[in-house]
């Protein structure tokens, strides 16, 4: 209980607030060119300074810890700190972090990381903490704007990695031979085939009106389409619901040719077997072409559909992917290539690929899990059911605060006489 008193003493007695808006000002305004406001950053550091100077006098030994606490995380984020770290008598010492509509997010933050965001990023890299970015998109897109936000430096230390493709390949500057793993590579020939055709064929047998409303995303793999519209718009919903129906008729017949499989109605299989997913299901509403039994289906056509998977992001994309390589594969290859046997992450996500990560985690006891509000149920309830790190779109890096307090009060532990 004895952190559970200084916390309070803290909170109470310090103008923490004060304080923390001294640190965040010379966090995220450096010091420019100009002389004048070279000189009024550095009278805030030297106020911020004595101001945490102040604090350290009150907590014998561990006041400069205590000082950053209060500079740095509010009063409910330093508790919400102090009750994980209790909880599970760890602190996080790897970020497995999703990146779109997780720590950026349209129509908040202008689909920007921010740069409170970036900064904190930057601390934990000083701190030492491993940083695994775990998106579904190429790694050319994730590159750029990693390096753009983070700066080259970071990136190429050797302790980040990049998950890209929702688990296809990992990408791991400074490793080597292990610095970009193929995880494709060893899939079953059979499941490659699919793909490839599907790849081959998804534009040119797409029908006129649909074709030309869509684009497909580079991948090294997946089968990604997106819309020729703003994420997210009344037409790019239009666009991915129609183009779910599409993939999945496809991915039926693709299946049916490579399988020689001899089924009447392969489309209309592939849309009964997907539309289990209630996501789906709920675009298809009352399509009576997924009423199929699919018990009555050849058994090598459901053995292949069985190891792939459609995903569904409303107005933005629908894909095709393999569940032998999901984001908690391309996490676990990730952190073996970064050498960290032991881990306890913090993974933050939104979409079900997200989720098979957030599952990994915890069926390992290796970390904790955080969404944003708009995460999809599944998500929800996961996050919900364990920790409760629910957190307001755009608004990432208030878990990111938590989960540096917790780290802050494992450092009291080991600094107690």
């Amino acid at each position: 209980m004895e952190q559970y008193d200084q916390l309070y003493r803290l909170y109470e007695d310090m103008d923490t607030a004060t304080l923390r808006a001294y640190q965040e000002f010379v966090d995220l305004f450096p010091p420019l060119d100009s002389p004048i406001t070279l000189e009024q950053w550095g009278e805030i550091k030297e106020e911020l300074e004595g101001r945490k100077a102040v604090v350290a006098e009150q907590f014998p030994v561990t006041g400069e810890t205590y000082a950053e606490i209060a500079a740095r995380l509010t009063r409910d984020e330093a508790f919400t700190a102090l009750d994980l770290y209790t909880k599970h008598d760890r602190a996080v010492n790897v970020l497995v972090l999703d990146v779109d509509e997780t720590l950026r997010s349209a129509g908040y933050t202008d689909n920007e990381i921010p740069r409170n965001t970036l900064h904190l990023l930057t601390e934990f890299h000083e701190a030492g903490v491993p940083i695994v970015v775990c998106t579904g998109q190429t790694l050319e897109n994730v590159k750029g704007f990693t390096i753009q936000g983070l700066g080259n430096d970071i990136v190429s230390s050797g302790s980040v990695s990049i998950v890209y493709e929702s688990g296809n390949g990992v990408f791991t500057p400074g490793h080597g031979p292990d610095t970009k793993r193929l995880l494709y590579e060893d899939l079953d020939p059979a499941i490659v085939g699919v793909f490839d055709a599907v790849r081959r064929r998804v534009l040119s047998e797409a029908p006129e009106g649909f074709a030309h409303r869509v684009h497909l995303q580079g991948n090294e793999f997946n089968v990604t389409l997106k819309p020729n519209a703003e994420i997210g718009s009344e037409t790019a919903v239009e666009v991915i619901d129609e183009g779910v129906g599409y993939l999945c008729d496809l991915i039926g017949r693709v299946v049916a040719d490579e399988t020689e499989t001899a089924l009447d109605r392969p489309a209309a299989a592939a849309r009964s077997y997907f539309g289990r997913d209630p996501e789906i299901r709920a675009v298809f509403e009352d399509d009576e072409t997924v009423d199929v039994d699919l018990d009555a289906v050849p058994e090598a056509f459901l053995d292949v559909l069985e190891r792939i998977d459609v995903g569904y992001y409303e107005g933005d994309a629908v894909e095709l992917v393999s569940l032998e390589l999901d984001k908690a594969a391309g996490v676990e290859a990730a952190l073996d290539v970064l050498d960290i046997a032991d881990p306890f992450a913090l993974v933050m996500g939104d979409s079900k690929s997200d989720l098979r990560v957030m599952e990994w985690v915890a069926e390992r006891d290796a970390g904790i899990a955080a969404a944003p509000d708009h995460a999809s149920s599944d998500v929800l309830a996961h996050v919900r059911s364990h920790d409760d790190l629910v957190f307001e779109a755009g608004d990432a890096t208030s878990v990111l605060r938590v989960a540096y307090g917790s780290r802050l009060l494992a450092a009291l532990d080991d600094r107690r006489p």
